[in-house]
């Protein structure tokens, strides 16, 4: 972050300063909301949540080192007081951007397929220049502004990845961090009961591309006709990826390795060069397009990109993580989230990486998906029931609307049986796939089959 006096702070986010707080203190450390990791200089903001609030830790933040605190409430601490604090947070990092006048920012978005696209980009755009990313999935309200405040005065690239739980999101978030190249990566089935319906979920997608300055260039996937609608809906100039002959980036003479890694020649408009991922599925090659395509319009030769994108490994947790075991057991850790489009990208990649091997796998049901939930679960079943798996284990509740789609399916109550379950089963050289949504904690089964201490 750049240095801001807590004057200049309690300005920015209309705030007053508590008591003896001295507007001069410059806040020359990271903003955090995490006591634990605050370090001298920083600005710990006291968010209230469902269990703990972090009012009850401003003390103990500023005894490590933390100048102030931004509160909600009075504190027995140096304070900047705000009627809203993710409101202040937010107006803090669109303040910081706006003195950042050197710095790109670069939007991703997308039903799924943000968080690996954003770590691939932003391995791209460190080639030409200082970069700032958020860590795992910091798409949200507080993770976004946490992330643009990590930028100081030599960023020149700020990697975002914006997600949306409904119409709106997107264009708030893109309001903090105006983007001047904005990615869509696809329109799926993810929330969609929360959304009530595709068309929905474009509309909320599509707010990425419609903030675009007229200089900007949205990056929009060929391949998926809800995505390429949005070219309708920018000023910016518009470049397609994707594996058709009318991409501006695309894949050409694609083929999965023996362990289902995509193997592609990257095409691009100036020449083409040969790329060998290292990430797991083909659903990896339109990320690393995607990815490919904002770098290249940055200015990365095709060349540069596609040494970079066969040298990146996975960054974030949980995401196609691939782990052989001693006993040669192959364990595919995909539990970060799912939904019926990741789903099938997960099985897809198995049966790429298992041929001659016996097949495990280990699901929970989908959530959000409102009144087709049950049918998208039981198509989630059907899936499973045909891809040629030795046993399935389904997890938590609503198992049912899985296992009619699967009926020799085996229920475990939570994470930990069904890791017990599957440990009678496993015989070396098995493969095993863990795939479920964020609040079934699947991958602890994952940690317990790799020897893992998680509870």
């Amino acid at each position: 972050m750049i240095p801001l006096p807590l004057g200049r702070v309690a300005e920015i986010t209309a705030g007053a300063l508590m008591g003896q707080t001295d507007p001069r203190t410059v806040v020359g450390g990271p903003v955090v909301i995490d006591s634990r990791a605050v370090e001298p200089g920083s600005l710990f903001v006291a968010l209230k949540g469902e269990r703990v609030d972090g009012h009850d830790y401003a003390v103990q933040a500023c005894e490590s080192g933390a100048v102030a605190v931004l509160a909600g409430r009075p504190v027995d601490a140096p304070a900047v007081i705000v009627g809203d604090v993710v409101g202040a947070l937010a107006e803090l990092a669109r303040a910081v951007v706006s003195e950042l006048p050197e710095l790109t920012v670069v939007g991703v978005t997308g039903s799924a397929g943000k968080t690996s696209t954003k770590d691939l980009l932003a391995r791209l755009t460190a080639r030409i220049g200082p970069t700032v990313a958020p860590v795992g999935s910091y798409n949200n309200e507080i993770g976004h502004p946490l992330t643009v405040l990590k930028a100081g005065a030599e960023t020149r690239y700020l990697v975002l990845e914006l997600s949306a739980r409904n119409l709106g999101h997107i264009a708030y978030l893109a309001g903090i961090a105006p983007p001047r190249i904005g990615v869509v990566l696809n329109v799926g089935t993810a929330h969609l009961g929360v959304f009530g319906g595709q068309d929905v979920i474009a509309r909320a997608k599509g707010e990425l591309v419609e903030t675009l300055p007229k200089d900007g260039v949205a990056v929009l996937n060929l391949d998926d006709p809800l995505v390429a609608g949005m070219a309708g809906r920018t000023e910016a100039r518009v470049t397609w990826f994707g594996r058709g002959a009318g991409a501006h980036i695309r894949a050409e003479d694609e083929r999965l390795d023996e362990r289902g890694r995509a193997v592609f020649t990257l095409r691009a408009p100036t020449g083409a060069a040969p790329v060998r991922l290292r990430l797991y599925g083909a659903h990896a090659v339109a990320n690393a397009l995607a990815a490919a395509a904002a770098a290249y319009e940055l200015g990365l030769p095709v060349a540069t990109i596609a040494e970079e994108l066969s040298a990146a490994e996975p960054r974030s947790r949980w995401r196609m993580e691939v782990t052989d075991r001693a006993d040669g057991v192959t364990v595919i850790n995909d539990a970060y989230n799912a939904n019926p489009d990741s789903m099938r990208a997960a099985f897809a990649a198995m049966d790429a990486m298992a041929a001659g091997r016996r097949r495990f796998a280990v699901v929970a049901a989908l959530r959000e998906l409102g009144e087709e939930g049950p049918e998208l679960n039981e198509g989630v079943g059907r899936l499973a029931a045909g891809a040629g798996l030795t046993g399935l284990i389904v997890v938590g509740e609503n198992a049912g609307q899985i296992m009619a789609g699967a009926p020799g399916a085996i229920h475990a109550p939570d994470a930990a049986e069904a890791a017990a379950v599957l440990a009678d089963l496993l015989a070396p050289g098995d493969v095993v796939l863990i795939k479920g949504p964020r609040a079934a904690g699947l991958e602890r089964v994952a940690e317990r089959l790799l020897g893992g201490d998680a509870q």
